[in-house]
């Protein structure tokens, strides 16, 4: 999938969402097609993908077909996006996905089988206990996983900075193995695509 393609699929979905046709929330991205494109440069097709409720990207970027992705989300399913065929799993759970995607990494590492885990996780959930510890733990036991922290600046209607009075980050000068972390301007609010819409 090409920058334009991804934007072209997001700009659909937002004017579906406004026009009162998702009848569910919607959590979009824009301004991080280029940092997308090179994470998932990496991917392989036998690599599982855990994301949070923002993962229209992810889905198209590991071959789940356009079709397929757009289906889901007019059903109301855009927070939940799971293609296991594919290997992407979603969860609206703040850091709900985090444990999984260890869990699968435990399980790549004892059967000894190819591939490995990439989880995408935003500012604000990076911050939270249960991500540092996942990360420690899968560092300590050598867990075939990366963890990709995205950096919008929008955790939820909060600044994650003020909130924990912490002008950087905790990955966001740092250098870790298994953490890749960027930052991004996005043009839509944390949820929705600008208008106010009643289910």
């Amino acid at each position: 999938m090409t920058i334009e393609e991804l934007i072209a699929f997001e700009t659909e979905i937002a004017e579906e969402f406004n026009m009162g046709k998702i009848h569910a929330p919607i959590h979009l991205y824009s301004g991080n097609e280029a940092q997308m494109i090179e994470v998932f440069r990496g991917i392989q097709s036998e690599d599982w993908v855990m994301c949070s409720w923002r993962s229209h990207y992810q889905c198209l970027l590991k071959g789940v077909p356009r079709a397929e992705v757009k289906a889901e989300i007019m059903a109301g399913h855009s927070i939940t996006l799971c293609f296991p065929k594919y290997r992407v799993v979603s969860s609206a759970i703040v850091g709900g996905i985090i444990p999984i995607a260890v869990g699968v990494a435990v399980g790549i590492k004892q059967r000894g089988e190819k591939g490995r885990v990439h989880c995408f996780m935003g500012d604000m959930t990076a911050e939270t206990g249960i991500a540092h510890e996942a990360i420690k733990y899968s560092t300590n036991h050598q867990l075939p996983i990366r963890f990709i922290v995205e950096d919008n600046g929008k955790s939820v209607c909060t600044d994650t900075r003020e909130t924990w009075n912490q002008p950087v980050l905790s990955w966001e000068k740092t250098t870790h193995p298994l953490v890749t972390y960027y930052q991004y301007q996005t043009k839509y609010p944390h949820a929705g695509a600008g208008k106010r819409v009643q289910f």
